[in-house]
């Protein structure tokens, strides 16, 4: 009996002393989430040691939950750590929008952090951004200012910058910064190029930020478009001139071709034509030359007698004495 006391004095003492560190090891945190009205017991403190999950930050981020009145237990910060979240800026940006009156959910904040996660955003610049509107440069493809060529062929180049504020009902899953920036610039450009001429975009620059909100550029985004701004307005090139003085060069040269192509066909019908007069020349020569042998012919069948020779060679040289008085009178 005495070596079974003595077993249980030791087990005893064992589990007194490992009760004592963990008090030890977890009392100032305990103590401070006590006296922050914020408590979490030895019990709570030790298992979420032995899960790997860092006690001081979920009793800080709970403190600071219940002190801006925020009642956060601490299963919903460590169900965020664990899931790789940032449980401080989440916190921190669900006190922003309580000051603010925006409501957001600790769900959706959870949300909106872990899907801006691994991005240059985050959580709390969403909250910050709901609060005060935010103002972008409209920069497209590393140019300061958005081309737009009105209907006088006269390029305009318009400086813009867009006031937006979060949405934050809408902020997981949407389109960013650049999407807005992509349809604003869209939009000026069709403006400019639904534009008379130059003129009026330089007389009235709020026409064409009136129209671009109208058209609602701002769904299906994370953002809230409150103005469209249009910093500077400057002239460009003459787009209209550049591109008629193309086509006439360019013009110039097909029919500079359709004319060569002309020139080669009329050069090719003369050669044609030429080989037909040496062809028909040839045949000439031909059938004179047969005329003899069928006179010939006609002497053996005695069709043709010597006189009416006689007076054929007669017609002959007087027709040949003609020719040569009309050419001596020429």
């Amino acid at each position: 009996m005495d070596l079974i006391n003595w077993i249980i004095i030791g087990v005893l003492v064992v589990v007194g002393l490992v009760v004592t560190l963990v008090i030890l090891s977890f009392f100032t945190t305990w103590l401070k989430a006590l006296l922050a009205k914020a408590p979490v017991g030895f019990p709570t403190l030790l298992a979420m040691r032995l899960r790997g999950v860092p006690v001081g930050l979920i009793v800080d981020a709970r403190v600071t939950a219940v002190k801006a009145s925020l009642p956060l237990t601490t299963d919903q910060l460590e169900a965020h750590y664990l899931a790789e979240g940032n449980v401080v800026q989440t916190v921190q940006a669900i006190i922003a929008a309580a000051k603010a009156n925006i409501e957001l959910s600790w769900d959706r904040a959870c949300a909106i952090d872990l899907a801006t996660r691994g991005t240059s955003k985050s959580v709390l610049e969403a909250v910050r951004t709901s609060i005060n509107p935010k103002v972008i440069d409209c920069v497209i493809e590393g140019r300061e200012t958005i081309d737009g060529v009105a209907k006088d062929g006269i390029q305009v180049k318009v400086r813009a910058r867009v006031t937006v504020r979060s949405n934050l009902d809408r902020y997981v899953g949407s389109a960013q910064e650049e999407t807005v920036i992509a349809r604003v610039g869209e939009s000026i450009v069709s403006t400019i190029g639904s534009s008379e001429n130059y003129k009026i975009v330089l007389e009235n620059p709020n026409a064409i930020t009136e129209k671009v909100l109208d058209r609602g550029l701002d769904q299906g985004t994370a953002f809230e478009i409150l103005s469209i701004d249009i910093a500077d307005v400057d002239l460009g090139e003459n787009r209209g001139a550049a591109l008629r003085s193309s086509q006439a060069s360019a013009d110039k040269e097909v029919a500079q071709a359709q004319a060569e192509i002309r020139r080669a066909a009329a050069v090719a019908l003369e050669q044609e034509n030429r080989a037909k007069v040496e062809e028909m020349q040839a045949k000439l020569v031909e059938a004179e030359a047969q005329v003899p042998m069928a006179m010939a012919e006609a002497f053996r069948n005695g069709n043709l007698g010597i006189m009416d020779y006689y007076k054929m060679r007669n017609v002959e040289a007087d027709t040949e004495m003609r020719s040569s008085i009309s050419k001596g009178t020429e």
